[in-house]
């Protein structure tokens, strides 16, 4: 069973950053594509970013630039730094592991919130 434990939401001002962190237990950490998602009540989730087993990554277009994905194999660390963040970023954001025996995984969600 695959298991998330998110960390790193809270409130922020606009231009300010945030690092999320996912620690991933269940799997084969470094065999997957793993993800952010981040959704709205009330909304479609979206894609934030992925980062695949080789490393290399995709970003949806909004936050490119800004945010940054990266893996840690050893500790089964997934992270999402984001910087210069906008209100528009405001979201719960979820970790995502693809493809595992067939499904997709999210965790529960951390909530970020960009306010003045």
């Amino acid at each position: 069973q695959v298991r998330f434990v998110e960390s790193g939401g809270g409130l922020v001002q606009p231009g300010e950053s945030l690092r999320l962190s996912c620690v991933i237990s269940g799997a084969f950490f470094r065999l997957y594509t793993l993800g952010w998602d981040r959704q709205v009540p009330g909304k479609q989730r979206d894609m934030v970013a992925r980062i695949f087993s080789n490393g290399s990554a995709i970003y949806e277009d909004s936050v490119k630039g800004r945010f940054f994905i990266s893996r840690d194999n050893v500790r089964n660390v997934l992270y999402l730094e984001m910087n210069g963040l906008k209100f528009e970023d405001t979201a719960v954001y979820k970790c995502v592991i693809e493809s595992y025996r067939g499904l997709d995984y999210r965790g529960q969600g951390t909530q970020v919130t960009v306010s003045s």
